[in-house]
C-alpha cells in the first residue's frame, strides 16, 4: 500500500498513526497537493491528501473513508467501538476535531494566499474556531479516563491530538491556546507517544502542503 500526502497535516498525520497501530505496511510518499499536484492526480483527481492506494491499485480518498476501510480490514479492530453510544460519541469528537483542522486550514491559507483578506471571512473564521474549541475543551476536561473514551488511545484522541499540534504550528500566537488547557494537555500526552514522535513532520505550510 501507499500513503500519500505529508505528515503536517492532520487528516494524513491521523491516518498513518492509525495503520501504524494496527500493523499495516505501507509505503509514504510525502508528495505535498501544491508542489507535487501532478504526481497526486493520477491516484486523486481532487489532488488531495491523504490518498490510499491499495494493493490492487484501488484507491480510497478523504481521511474518514480511509479508516472506515482500515476498520473493515481489522474486524477486532480497537480504536473505536463497534457499534452503540461509545461509537457514536468517537464519531461525533472526530467530526468536531477535523472540522476544527479544516476551519485551520482555511484561516491559514487566508492569510497566506491572498494580498487582500476578507475580515468578514476571517471572523466568521476565528469565531467557529473558538466555539469548537470551547466545546473540544469542555469534553476533554470532563473525561474521567485517561483518554476520551476509556482507558486506551483511540481515533478521537488521535484526530484531537494531530489537530491540535497542526493548529498550534500553523497559527502560534493568533490562537491564545491559555484558553483551552485540557487541549494543551491531551496534544502533550500524544506528543509523548513513541508513535507520535515517529510520524511527525513540522509545518511547512503550502509551499510543500
Amino acid at each position: 500500500m501507499i500513503l500519500i500526502g505529508q505528515y503536517d497535516s492532520p487528516f494524513v498525520r491521523r491516518v498513518a498513526i492509525a495503520m501504524t497501530l494496527y500493523g499495516f505496511v505501507f509505503e509514504h510518499r510525502p508528495w505535498s497537493t501544491f508542489g507535487d499536484g501532478d504526481l497526486i492526480a493520477p491516484f486523486n483527481p481532487l489532488r488531495r491528501v491523504p490518498t490510499l492506494v491499495l494493493d490492487d491499485g484501488s484507491v480510497v480518498i478523504e481521511s474518514a473513508c480511509i479508516l472506515d476501510w482500515i476498520e473493515e480490514q481489522k474486524g477486532d479492530g480497537h480504536l473505536i467501538a463497534k457499534s452503540g453510544p461509545e461509537r457514536q460519541k468517537a464519531l461525533y469528537y472526530m467530526a468536531l476535531s477535523m472540522g476544527f483542522s479544516d476551519k485551520c486550514v482555511a484561516m491559514f491559507y487566508e492569510k497566506v494566499l491572498h494580498q487582500q483578506t476578507s475580515d468578514i471571512w476571517l471572523n466568521r473564521l476565528q469565531t467557529q474556531i473558538a466555539a469548537v474549541l470551547d466545546r473540544l475543551n469542555a469534553i476533554r476536561a470532563e473525561a474521567v479516563t485517561p483518554w476520551l473514551l476509556g482507558q486506551y488511545l483511540g481515533h478521537a484522541d488521535i484526530a484531537l491530538g494531530c489537530a491540535i499540534r497542526h493548529a498550534r504550528e500553523a497559527h502560534g500566537d493568533a490562537i491564545d491556546w491559555k484558553r483551552w488547557p485540557a487541549l494543551i494537555a491531551h496534544s502533550e500526552a500524544c506528543e509523548a507517544l513513541p508513535v507520535f514522535d515517529s510520524i511527525s513532520q513540522p509545518f511547512i505550510g503550502p509551499s510543500s502542503n
